[in-house]
C-alpha cells in the first residue's frame, strides 16, 4: 500500500537497479550493536524475492519493467570459483521467467540482468561472460565489477572489499576489453573521490557503454562528515567531465544509502518525498544538467534505499525533482535512457 498519495501515477517507468535476496541466515551473525549504518539493510530487509518486488512494483507507481543489478545473491556453491556468480544470473532469469508468463501482471519483472564477473581475470573471464549470456536466456546485459575503495574503513563498513584503483589495474583492463565484442554494457560503482578513474577507464575504451551507478556515490559520513558540501564542486567537474563522452550514461539514485550522510537515512520518523527530493536534488538536478535526459535514468536501487524511504516515496520524490521537465524529458529519464542502455526494445 503506497504511502503517500502517488504523484503522476500514469508516468511509465523501467525501474533499472534493484536487487533480490534471502539473506535471512545472515541476520544471527549481525553485530550487535551493528558497527555500520549499512548492516541495517539486512534488518529491514532480509528477504526481497519475487513476491516483496512486485509489492513495491504495484505500489502505485507505473513500472512496467525492471533490470536486476547483481548482489552477490545465489552464487553456485560448487565448481569453479570464477563461474559461481553464474548462479545469481540463473537464479534472477528464472524470476524473469515466472514474470514474462503474465500470471502476476503485465509488469515485466528482471527484463535485464546485470552479473558479476571477476574482470581481474583478465582475457580469461570471456568463458565466465559467455556463460552468464548463455545463462540469462537472452535477458543477460551487462557486468558489475564494483571498484569502491576508501583508506577509511569506517565509509564502507561492510563493503569495504576491493584494493584500490581496481579499474587502473592492467589485469581488469584486458578483462574489461572482453564486454564490448560481446556487446555488454558495465556498470560502475565506485566512490565520488575515484571518479577520475573512471573517467580514465571511459575514455580508454569508448566503444564500451558504461553507467555511473548512484551519482558517483557523495560521501558524508566517517572522515567525510561534514564535507559533502565542501566537495560538491569536485564531484561536479568530474560528472561534467564523465558526460563529455558518449559511451557514459549515468543512474540518478542511490542517495539514500548511508554514505551520503543525509538526515532522512535512518531516522527515527520516515522521511516524506518532499525532504528527500530537497536532500537529493543538487545531485540529480546536476547530472541531468551534464548527461541529459536521454543519458539519464532515475533508479530505485531497492531494497537497499529502504533505509531512507519506502518504493513509492522514492519515486515520489524523483518525480518532484523533475516536475519542471517536458513530458518527452520525463519520459526519458523514468523509461526510455534505461530501455536504450539496456536494450529492452520496450
Amino acid at each position: 500500500m503506497p504511502t503517500e498519495e502517488i504523484i503522476d501515477p500514469g508516468q511509465r517507468i523501467i525501474d533499472p537497479h534493484h536487487h533480490l535476496w534471502d539473506r535471512r541466515n545472515l541476520l544471527p551473525a549481525l553485530p550487535n550493536p551493528l558497527t555500520h549504518p549499512f548492516q541495517n539493510v539486512l534488518r529491514l530487509s532480509p528477504r526481497y524475492l519475487l513476491d516483496e518486488l512486485l509489492e513495491d512494483m504495484n505500489a502505485g507507481h507505473n513500472v512496467v519493467a525492471t533490470v536486476f543489478v547483481e548482489c552477490g545473491s545465489m552464487y553456485r556453491a560448487d565448481g569453479p570459483d570464477a563461474m559461481k556468480p553464474v548462479g545469481e544470473t540463473e537464479f534472477v532469469n528464472g524470476v524473469a521467467a515466472m514474470s514474462a508468463s503474465g500470471v502476476y501482471g503485465p509488469s515485466r519483472a528482471c527484463a535485464g540482468i546485470v552479473g558479476h564477473a571477476d574482470l581481474m581475470l583478465g582475457a580469461k573471464v570471456g568463458e565466465v561472460l559467455d556463460a552468464h549470456i548463455a545463462a540469462g536466456n537472452g535477458r543477460f546485459r551487462g557486468i558489475r565489477h564494483s571498484a569502491s575503495y576508501d583508506p577509511d574503513p569506517a565509509v564502507l563498513g561492510p563493503l569495504a572489499r576491493r584494493p584500490p584503483g581496481v579499474f587502473m589495474e592492467k589485469a581488469f583492463r584486458e578483462g574489461f576489453a572482453q564486454l564490448a565484442p560481446r556487446n555488454l554494457s558495465f556498470d560502475a560503482w565506485l566512490l565520488e573521490p575515484q571518479l577520475p578513474q573512471l573517467i580514465d577507464l571511459a575514455r580508454t575504451f569508448p566503444e564500451t557503454q558504461i553507467v555511473l551507478d548512484h551519482v558517483g556515490t557523495p560521501l558524508g559520513i566517517g572522515s567525510y562528515r561534514g564535507k559533502r558540501e565542501e566537495r560538491f564542486a569536485v564531484w561536479g567537474d568530474n560528472v561534467r567531465t564523465l558526460a563529455k563522452l558518449p559511451n557514459v550514461h549515468v543512474k540518478l539514485g542511490g542517495l539514500a544509502m548511508p554514505f551520503c550522510g543525509f538526515a532522512s537515512c535512518l531516522s527515527e520518523t520516515p522521511a516524506p518525498s518532499a525532504q528527500l527530493a530537497k536532500e537529493w536534488r543538487p545531485y540529480i538536478e546536476t547530472c541531468i544538467e551534464a548527461f541529459g535526459p536521454k543519458r539519464a535514468m532515475m533508479e530505485s536501487n531497492f531494497p537497499v534505499d529502504l533505509l531512507s524511504c519506502t518504493y513509492d516515496r522514492l519515486w515520489n520524490a524523483l518525480k518532484l525533482i523533475a516536475k519542471d521537465a517536458s513530458a518527452a524529458e520525463k519520459d526519458e529519464l523514468f523509461f526510455g535512457a534505461a530501455n536504450r542502455f539496456y536494450r529492452l526494445g520496450l
